[in-house]
């Protein structure tokens, strides 16, 4: 099929990299629309870069606006051409984590009235008409509220885009929707090979069974290999300056642990057939 049609729904810029890079870029190289919705401008993100520190939210509160360059270039690296924010850039904000006082701002995507939201992104689906929809599980991979937001959000829009009832334009119903993963072995073996090379407080603990993220093996339904365009990943991740490391664990170990760990990426399939009783290699496997 030619005619291959991506919506990648995530939460601040960054995200978009760090779990679906090579997929984006991979499809995006193979002649498939690719669009990303953010939903926010990561304006609560910490700094990485002390010559930035002057952007932070509790100084001159502009680092969203730094974000925004930072993410165009990521999206470069990946070959993806169609991007947007969710109702436009800066409606809603970055919510920080669960509990901050910034999760009680009014303009924090955690309280953005869903049905707006939900309308906002079901525009972009009747737009763009993917047959594939992607975004985080239900505790939005690791709990932060905008991912769980925008989890919801998603999924609602996935649904609402093919009600005729639900707003305007044409309905359209996505054939697939999947959430995005990464399995404990995987994580384990991250986790292994950092001890290896003396950075054991990295994820602070000797089992990936203990960490607050991670899929079970068996639940993952998708593998996307993405080995190929490894290199368009880390570059867009090193576009990510205020947010990721360069000089960190991540790109030390690329040359050895990139090809397992950041060139393959994973998938839970929540809506639609699953072909075969395997892992799919394709996430428009058995999309018409």
């Amino acid at each position: 099929m030619t005619d291959r049609r991506l919506l990648l729904v995530h939460a601040h810029p960054d995200d978009e990299t760090i779990g679906t890079g090579a997929t984006m870029a991979r499809y995006a190289a193979s002649g498939a629309q690719v669009t990303l919705v953010t939903c926010t401008l990561g304006e609560e993100g910490e700094i990485l870069v002390p010559g930035l520190s002057h952007l932070a939210s509790d100084k001159d509160d502009r680092l969203g606006d730094h974000r925004i360059t930072e993410l165009d270039e990521a999206c470069a690296a990946l070959g993806v051409t169609d991007h947007r924010f969710l109702g436009g850039p800066g409606r809603w904000r970055d919510s920080g984590m669960m509990g901050v006082p910034q999760n009680e701002r009014p303009d924090a995507f955690w309280n953005a009235p869903f049905e707006e939201a939900v309308a906002a992104l079901v525009a972009v689906v009747r737009e763009v008409r993917p047959q594939v929809v992607v975004t985080y599980d239900e505790n939005g991979g690791y709990g932060h509220p905008d991912h769980i937001q925008a989890h919801r959000v998603a999924v609602a829009a996935f649904e609402g885009a093919a009600d005729p009832g639900f707003g305007e334009g044409e309905p359209w119903a996505p054939s697939k929707l999947y959430y995005t993963a990464f399995p404990k072995s995987v994580l384990q073996a991250g986790i292994d090979r950092l001890n290896e090379s003396g950075h054991e407080n990295f994820f602070g603990v000797d089992s990936a069974d203990d960490l607050p993220f991670g899929t079970p093996d068996d639940l993952v339904t998708t593998a996307v290999d993405g080995t190929a365009f490894l290199e368009h990943k880390l570059q867009a991740m090193r576009a990510h300056a205020t947010q990721i490391e360069v000089d960190g664990p991540f790109f030390a170990l690329s040359n050895n642990l990139g090809q397992e760990a950041w060139g393959v990426e994973y998938f839970v399939l929540a809506r639609g057939e699953r072909q075969g009783d395997g892992r799919e290699a394709d996430l428009f496997d058995g999309v018409a």
